[in-house]
């Protein structure tokens, strides 16, 4: 009998320690793209106490079935200063349930790479695996409702 790989087990069956130090590393990735949804750009607008137009105009570029944040030159997250977000509180779902990405859970290997630029790895309170799995899904989800596939 061929072994059912939906039942092995997750390397972060135990949970994973995680905690935020606010060194602004996942802010300032080159590259890096933050996808955001009407709903974000609405809550963040507000947050600048600017209307979501504006807010578009300023802080974000069109892709091809969701709005982008603009980074500066050197990749930082546009609302990066001085390794804090301005927005914290009304920031997008993908930096809220970063590291928690289903790329960086796909294997033990991978979430090690991660600790490389991320000091918050396997620091902090353990983040149980009912949560991991929240965290990890509402990724998927919004990117699924989007039209984003990856």
């Amino acid at each position: 009998m061929v072994p059912d790989m939906t039942d092995k087990p997750k390397f972060y069956q135990d949970g994973l320690r995680f905690e935020c130090l606010q060194c602004g590393n996942c802010c300032r990735q080159p590259g890096g793209i933050v996808e955001v949804s009407e709903e974000e750009i609405s809550e963040m607008s507000h947050a600048l106490r600017i209307e979501s137009y504006s807010f578009k105009q300023q802080f974000c570029r069109p892709d091809t079935n969701q709005w982008q944040l603009k980074a500066h030159d050197d990749g930082a997250c546009i609302f990066l200063k001085d390794n804090r977000c301005i927005l914290y509180d009304s920031r997008p779902l993908q930096c809220r349930t970063f590291p928690f990405w289903p790329e960086n859970l796909k294997s033990h290997y991978r979430w090690k790479q991660l600790k490389q630029l991320c000091p918050g790895i396997d620091k902090g309170r353990i983040v149980d695996v009912q949560e991991i799995q929240v965290l990890k899904n509402s990724q998927k989800i919004f990117k699924s409702a989007n039209g984003i596939w990856y």
